[in-house]
C-alpha cells in the first residue's frame, strides 16, 4: 500500500513539472545528491536524493522550488547470534531555497520546507524470540537547509549543504553534496 502512495505520489510530481518548468525562468535544473545521514539514535547511513530546481517569474528572483525524493538504507547482521535488522526511510518533500550573492565562483543559499517520511524498521533475531517484526510509520515535518553551489559550467555546478529533517524521535541532519544539471538554453 505504501509503496503505491509514493508511486502516485511520484507519478503526479512527473505529470506536473513538464507544466511547471514550461513557464520558468531561468531554465530549471535536475539535483542528484548523495548524503550521510544522522538520525537519532543511530550511527551516520549513506543517503541518495534527486530534486527538481524550478524557478518561477512568479516568485522573487533568487527563489527556487525544490520538489524532492529522498531514500537511506540501514541493514546489520550479527552474525554470531543470527540477528538481522534493517531500517529506511522514503522521503517525499518540498523546499523553497533562496540563493545570495549571484557570483562567479560560489552562491550561498538558505532553505526551508516540509517533507512526508515513510519509516520502516525490521529485526529477525529467532534466537531471542524474535522472527520478523516490523514496524512502519509515516511522520511529516519541517526541515531547513544551508549550503553553497560552485558553478562549474552555465549549466552545471556543485554543491554542498547542511539539511535539517525535524521528526519527533527521528530527526535526521543531513550532509549533501551533489551535482546540479540545467534543463535547458
Amino acid at each position: 500500500m505504501r509503496s503505491l502512495r509514493v508511486f502516485l505520489v511520484v507519478a503526479a510530481a512527473a505529470a506536473v513539472f513538464p507544466r511547471l518548468a514550461s513557464a520558468t525562468t531561468p531554465p530549471p535544473a535536475i539535483d542528484v545528491i548523495m548524503s550521510t545521514v544522522m538520525q537519532e539514535h543511530q550511527t551516520s547511513i549513506s543517503g541518495l536524493a534527486i530534486r527538481g530546481v524550478i524557478h518561477s517569474p512568479r516568485l522573487i528572483d533568487n527563489v527556487s522550488i525544490l520538489p524532492t525524493i529522498e531514500w537511506w538504507r540501514a541493514s546489520n547482521h550479527v552474525e554470531p547470534y543470527g540477528i538481522e535488522t534493517s531500517r529506511n526511510d522514503n522521503t517525499i518533500g518540498a523546499d523553497a531555497r533562496y540563493d545570495f550573492l549571484q557570483m562567479k565562483t560560489f552562491v550561498p543559499y538558505l532553505g526551508a520546507g516540509y517533507s512526508v517520511h515513510f519509516l520502516s524498521s525490521r529485526v529477525n533475531a529467532p534466537a531471542l524470540g524474535v522472527n520478523d517484526a516490523s514496524k512502519s510509520i509515516t511522520k511529516g515535518g519541517l526541515d531547513a537547509l544551508a549550503g553553497v553551489s560552485f558553478p562549474i559550467t552555465t549549466r552545471v555546478a556543485n554543491f554542498i549543504e547542511l539539511k535539517y529533517h525535524a521528526l519527533s524521535d527521528y530527526q535526521q541532519l543531513k550532509f549533501n553534496w551533489g551535482i546540479s544539471v540545467g534543463l535547458g538554453h
